[in-house]
């Protein structure tokens, strides 16, 4: 018997299996048990996945939704963020093989529409990641008025008042700045 990390990569969806019959999968990932390839977040609670795998003239589809609480680090202030992540998908996969070389040639790089797979099948983990990366925010903010850190002292600003004498302007807008004056001056 495998370890929980390993259990996930056993649930392998083969065309040989989906030929026959759909599969119902209806499972719960442990904290640690998803490897997402990244340390961004941190994975807080279950991963919760309903979903149905099938083949359709050739193709693998799987439908369902999944659900999970993620802990990041927030973009302004660096303190503890949990993002509620949930996702349905509706996904086709065709195999690489049998891909022509004409349809090889029309590909795009930013061509989202199409995913394929090699050899019998695919890694259910595989979907699973892919899914939940594509649901994460752009960037995580712990609050709306999040203030963030001093660039000075890198006091939190959201704790504590910034004790840095003053904010120098940066020397690269100086000539704005004669540029406003002189506006002023006009006025």
């Amino acid at each position: 018997m495998g370890s929980p990390a390993q259990a996930i990569h056993t649930m392998f969806l083969d065309v040989k299996d989906l030929a026959v019959r759909k599969i119902r999968i209806r499972k719960s990932y442990a904290p640690g048990t998803v490897d997402y390839r990244t340390a961004d977040f941190r994975q807080a609670e279950p991963l919760e996945v309903r979903a149905v795998a099938e083949l359709i003239e050739g193709q693998i589809r799987v439908t369902g939704d999944l659900h999970t609480r993620l802990e990041m680090v927030c973009a302004r202030c660096l303190e503890t963020v949990h993002e509620d992540i949930a996702r349905e998908f509706d996904l086709f996969y065709k195999p690489v093989a049998y891909m022509s070389k004409e349809e090889e040639d029309r590909l795009k790089l930013d061509d989202t529409e199409i995913a394929f797979f090699e050899g019998q099948g695919m890694f259910l983990a595989d979907v699973l990641v892919e899914q939940v990366l594509l649901a994460l925010p752009m960037k995580a903010i712990c609050r709306s008025d999040c203030r963030g850190l001093c660039p000075q002292c890198g006091v939190n600003l959201n704790n504590d008042e910034c004790r840095c004498e003053s904010h120098a302007a940066d020397p690269r807008s100086a000539p704005l700045a004669r540029l406003k004056q002189d506006w002023f001056k006009k006025q």
